[in-house]
Protein backbone atom coordinates (compact mmCIF):
# COMPACT_ATOMS: atom_id res chain seq x y z
CA UNK A 1 0.00 0.00 0.00
CA UNK A 2 1.72 3.36 -1.07
CA UNK A 3 -0.79 5.04 -2.89
CA UNK A 4 -1.05 8.98 -2.33
CA UNK A 5 -4.38 8.94 -3.36
CA UNK A 6 -6.92 6.39 -1.53
CA UNK A 7 -9.37 6.00 -4.13
CA UNK A 8 -6.53 4.35 -6.70
CA UNK A 9 -5.52 2.76 -3.70
CA UNK A 10 -9.14 1.44 -3.17
CA UNK A 11 -9.58 0.60 -6.85
CA UNK A 12 -6.21 -1.52 -6.49
CA UNK A 13 -7.72 -3.50 -3.20
CA UNK A 14 -10.93 -4.07 -5.32
CA UNK A 15 -9.47 -5.41 -8.03
CA UNK A 16 -6.88 -7.58 -5.53
CA UNK A 17 -10.35 -8.57 -3.53
CA UNK A 18 -12.15 -9.73 -6.93
CA UNK A 19 -9.36 -11.68 -8.34
CA UNK A 20 -9.29 -13.44 -4.73
CA UNK A 21 -12.62 -14.56 -5.19
CA UNK A 22 -14.45 -12.29 -2.81
CA UNK A 23 -17.46 -10.63 -3.79
CA UNK A 24 -16.10 -6.54 -3.76
CA UNK A 25 -19.23 -4.81 -3.61
CA UNK A 26 -20.80 -5.82 -0.41
CA UNK A 27 -20.17 -3.21 2.18
CA UNK A 28 -21.27 -2.61 5.65
CA UNK A 29 -22.99 0.49 6.49
CA UNK A 30 -23.16 1.44 9.48
CA UNK A 31 -25.99 4.58 10.93
CA UNK A 32 -27.26 6.24 14.50
CA UNK A 33 -29.75 7.74 15.23
CA UNK A 34 -30.40 10.77 16.58
CA UNK A 35 -29.80 9.46 20.60
CA UNK A 36 -26.72 7.82 19.17
CA UNK A 37 -27.81 4.04 18.98
CA UNK A 38 -25.95 2.51 16.28
CA UNK A 39 -27.03 0.06 13.47
CA UNK A 40 -25.50 -1.97 10.67
CA UNK A 41 -26.08 -3.58 7.71
CA UNK A 42 -25.23 -5.13 4.47
CA UNK A 43 -25.07 -3.01 1.45
CA UNK A 44 -23.89 -2.83 -2.23
CA UNK A 45 -21.74 -0.39 -3.40
CA UNK A 46 -23.07 1.26 -6.93
CA UNK A 47 -19.62 3.27 -7.78
CA UNK A 48 -17.05 4.81 -6.30
CA UNK A 49 -15.02 7.80 -7.38
CA UNK A 50 -13.20 10.79 -5.78
CA UNK A 51 -16.76 12.20 -4.96
CA UNK A 52 -17.42 9.04 -2.30
CA UNK A 53 -19.10 5.63 -2.28
CA UNK A 54 -22.44 5.13 -4.01
CA UNK A 55 -25.22 3.35 -2.57
CA UNK A 56 -28.97 3.12 -3.02
CA UNK A 57 -32.18 2.49 -1.04
CA UNK A 58 -35.81 3.54 0.26
CA UNK A 59 -35.38 6.68 2.01
CA UNK A 60 -37.81 5.70 4.27
CA UNK A 61 -36.18 2.29 5.96
CA UNK A 62 -34.10 2.71 9.14
CA UNK A 63 -30.96 3.29 7.37
CA UNK A 64 -32.71 6.41 4.99
CA UNK A 65 -34.54 7.46 8.53
CA UNK A 66 -31.55 7.10 10.27
CA UNK A 67 -29.23 9.63 7.75
CA UNK A 68 -32.16 11.94 7.37
CA UNK A 69 -31.20 13.04 11.48
CA UNK A 70 -27.56 11.86 11.18
CA UNK A 71 -25.44 12.35 8.35
CA UNK A 72 -22.42 10.69 9.78
CA UNK A 73 -21.92 6.84 8.75
CA UNK A 74 -19.23 4.38 8.10
CA UNK A 75 -18.76 1.64 5.48
CA UNK A 76 -16.39 -1.64 5.91
CA UNK A 77 -15.37 -3.60 3.38
CA UNK A 78 -14.25 -6.99 4.52
CA UNK A 79 -12.73 -9.31 1.75
CA UNK A 80 -11.39 -12.75 3.52
CA UNK A 81 -9.94 -14.37 0.76
CA UNK A 82 -7.89 -11.37 0.06
CA UNK A 83 -7.09 -10.93 3.81
CA UNK A 84 -7.63 -7.19 3.27
CA UNK A 85 -10.16 -4.58 4.76
CA UNK A 86 -11.47 -1.02 4.06
CA UNK A 87 -12.91 0.94 6.47
CA UNK A 88 -14.58 4.58 5.78
CA UNK A 89 -15.72 7.32 7.77
CA UNK A 90 -18.14 10.73 6.45
CA UNK A 91 -20.74 12.58 5.85
CA UNK A 92 -23.49 11.04 3.64
CA UNK A 93 -25.30 13.16 1.00
CA UNK A 94 -29.02 12.52 -1.66
CA UNK A 95 -27.62 11.78 -4.98
CA UNK A 96 -29.67 14.28 -7.27
CA UNK A 97 -33.06 12.74 -8.71
CA UNK A 98 -31.11 12.38 -12.18
CA UNK A 99 -28.32 9.98 -10.87
CA UNK A 100 -30.62 7.83 -8.61
CA UNK A 101 -33.44 8.00 -11.91
CA UNK A 102 -30.62 6.56 -14.20
CA UNK A 103 -29.55 3.86 -12.06
CA UNK A 104 -33.13 2.86 -11.27
CA UNK A 105 -34.13 2.31 -14.80
CA UNK A 106 -30.63 0.13 -15.34
CA UNK A 107 -32.02 -2.00 -12.58
CA UNK A 108 -33.44 -5.51 -13.51
CA UNK A 109 -38.12 -4.90 -13.41
CA UNK A 110 -38.06 -7.15 -11.10
CA UNK A 111 -35.84 -5.47 -8.76
CA UNK A 112 -37.50 -1.57 -9.49
CA UNK A 113 -41.05 -3.32 -8.85
CA UNK A 114 -39.95 -4.59 -5.37
CA UNK A 115 -38.73 -1.21 -4.70
CA UNK A 116 -42.58 0.05 -5.15
CA UNK A 117 -43.91 -3.25 -3.33
CA UNK A 118 -41.48 -2.91 -0.45
CA UNK A 119 -42.17 -0.90 2.79
CA UNK A 120 -38.57 -1.36 3.91
CA UNK A 121 -37.71 -1.82 7.61
CA UNK A 122 -41.59 -1.87 8.76
CA UNK A 123 -43.57 -4.63 9.95
CA UNK A 124 -45.31 -7.17 7.40
CA UNK A 125 -47.94 -8.74 9.37
CA UNK A 126 -47.58 -12.03 6.64
CA UNK A 127 -45.61 -13.07 3.30
CA UNK A 128 -48.56 -13.07 1.11
CA UNK A 129 -48.69 -9.60 1.98
CA UNK A 130 -45.82 -8.21 0.49
CA UNK A 131 -46.11 -11.22 -2.50
CA UNK A 132 -49.66 -9.27 -2.96
CA UNK A 133 -48.34 -6.00 -3.01
CA UNK A 134 -45.63 -6.87 -5.60
CA UNK A 135 -48.36 -8.58 -8.07
CA UNK A 136 -50.08 -5.59 -7.76
CA UNK A 137 -47.40 -3.46 -8.88
CA UNK A 138 -47.12 -6.06 -12.30
CA UNK A 139 -50.23 -5.37 -13.07
CA UNK A 140 -50.36 -1.77 -12.03
CA UNK A 141 -46.73 -1.16 -14.23
CA UNK A 142 -47.93 -3.61 -16.83
CA UNK A 143 -46.95 -2.87 -20.52
CA UNK A 144 -45.13 0.36 -19.51
CA UNK A 145 -41.30 1.34 -17.75
CA UNK A 146 -41.51 1.57 -14.37
CA UNK A 147 -40.64 4.89 -12.94
CA UNK A 148 -38.28 5.09 -10.00
CA UNK A 149 -40.17 5.78 -6.65
CA UNK A 150 -40.07 9.36 -4.79
CA UNK A 151 -39.02 7.41 -1.68
CA UNK A 152 -36.44 5.78 -3.26
CA UNK A 153 -32.98 6.50 -4.20
CA UNK A 154 -28.91 6.83 -4.08
CA UNK A 155 -26.74 8.47 -1.42
CA UNK A 156 -22.76 8.84 -1.88
CA UNK A 157 -20.65 8.81 1.44
CA UNK A 158 -18.28 11.27 0.91
CA UNK A 159 -15.27 10.21 2.62
CA UNK A 160 -13.07 11.99 5.02
CA UNK A 161 -11.41 8.84 6.54
CA UNK A 162 -10.33 5.83 4.81
CA UNK A 163 -8.46 3.24 6.36
CA UNK A 164 -6.94 0.18 4.88
CA UNK A 165 -5.62 -2.78 6.34
CA UNK A 166 -3.79 -6.23 5.16
CA UNK A 167 -3.24 -9.17 6.65
CA UNK A 168 0.45 -10.03 7.41
CA UNK A 169 2.39 -13.00 9.41
CA UNK A 170 2.55 -13.09 12.96
CA UNK A 171 -0.61 -10.17 13.49
CA UNK A 172 1.83 -7.69 12.13
CA UNK A 173 -1.00 -6.73 9.89
CA UNK A 174 -0.57 -3.39 7.38
CA UNK A 175 -2.66 0.26 8.25
CA UNK A 176 -2.60 2.91 6.36
CA UNK A 177 -4.78 5.45 7.22
CA UNK A 178 -6.05 8.45 5.02
CA UNK A 179 -7.61 11.68 6.17
CA UNK A 180 -8.88 14.44 4.00
CA UNK A 181 -7.17 17.57 4.36
CA UNK A 182 -7.61 20.93 3.23
CA UNK A 183 -6.78 20.31 -0.28
CA UNK A 184 -5.18 16.82 0.21
CA UNK A 185 -5.35 13.57 1.90
CA UNK A 186 -2.97 13.02 4.68
CA UNK A 187 -1.18 9.23 4.78
CA UNK A 188 -0.13 7.67 7.75
CA UNK A 189 0.55 4.30 9.35
CA UNK A 190 -1.06 2.52 12.11
CA UNK A 191 0.39 -0.01 14.11
CA UNK A 192 -1.52 -3.26 13.77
Amino acid sequence: MSADDPFLEFRNAFARAEAAGDDPVAMALATADVTGHPSVRIVLLRGVDHRGFVFHTNYRSRKGRELEVNRRAALCFYWPRAEEQVRVEGEVERLPPDESDAYFADRPRRHQLSAWASEQSEELGAREELEQRYADKQRRFEGQPVPRPPHWGGYRLRADRIEFWKSRADRLHDRVLYVRGVDVWIRSLLYP
